[in-house]
């Protein structure tokens, strides 16, 4: 099985309407999760203090083939008759590619600060690009430095994509959603 394909949708509640949309969201991921596709769903909500009524959903599905069907399904026009008097016309959905995918929430009630997922991503680049380049070194002698920078950097992201990058998220995911470590950083 490939790696998992994540879908960032975002919905803007209608005023007042807060309350029933977290129910009606919580109960679909209930039963959406009878479905052999979905690997896992998670709510964002806006953040406490701000006259904002955008939130986010991030799911999780095994496969392009799996994400495509249950977006068709019956189960899922359903609940967009379901939960249509409670939004605001229109949304987002997008797929997340690359390095925002690894930034997935990871359980807090916010995703990770930003000053988090730039040090895990430096920790993850240094040594990538530091072997990369040492191993590839002899075969590039004589290219062109711009050829030879174009394989190292081709090298160093499929490493970082399929190999590092997942294994660095798993690995520091307490951390990541640790809400109490310096939140006060930019983000």
């Amino acid at each position: 099985m490939g790696d998992p394909i994540h879908v960032a949708v975002t919905r803007t509640v209608k005023p007042g309407c807060e309350a029933a949309f977290e129910d009606a969201i919580r109960a679909f991921f209930v039963t959406s999760m009878g479905e052999i596709s979905t690997l896992g769903a998670q709510l964002l909500r806006p953040l406490p203090g701000r006259n904002d009524r955008t939130y986010g959903i991030l799911r999780s599905f095994a496969s392009e083939k799996e994400r495509d069907a249950f977006y068709a399904s019956e189960h899922f026009r359903r609940w967009e008759e379901t939960v249509g008097p409670l939004v605001e016309e229109g949304y987002s959905r997008r797929s997340l590619h690359g390095l925002e995918a690894f930034f997935e929430r990871t359980g807090s009630e916010r995703p990770p600060p930003r000053w988090k997922m730039a040090v895990l991503t430096w920790l993850g680049v240094w040594p990538t690009v530091y072997f990369v380049s040492a191993g590839v070194a002899g075969l590039l002698q004589g290219w062109s430095r711009w050829a030879a920078t174009g394989v190292v950097t081709l090298l160093v992201v499929l490493v970082l994509a399929w190999g590092v990058m997942p294994l660095m998220t798993r690995c520091f995911r307490p951390w990541l959603s640790n809400p109490a470590a310096a939140e006060t950083a930019s983000e």
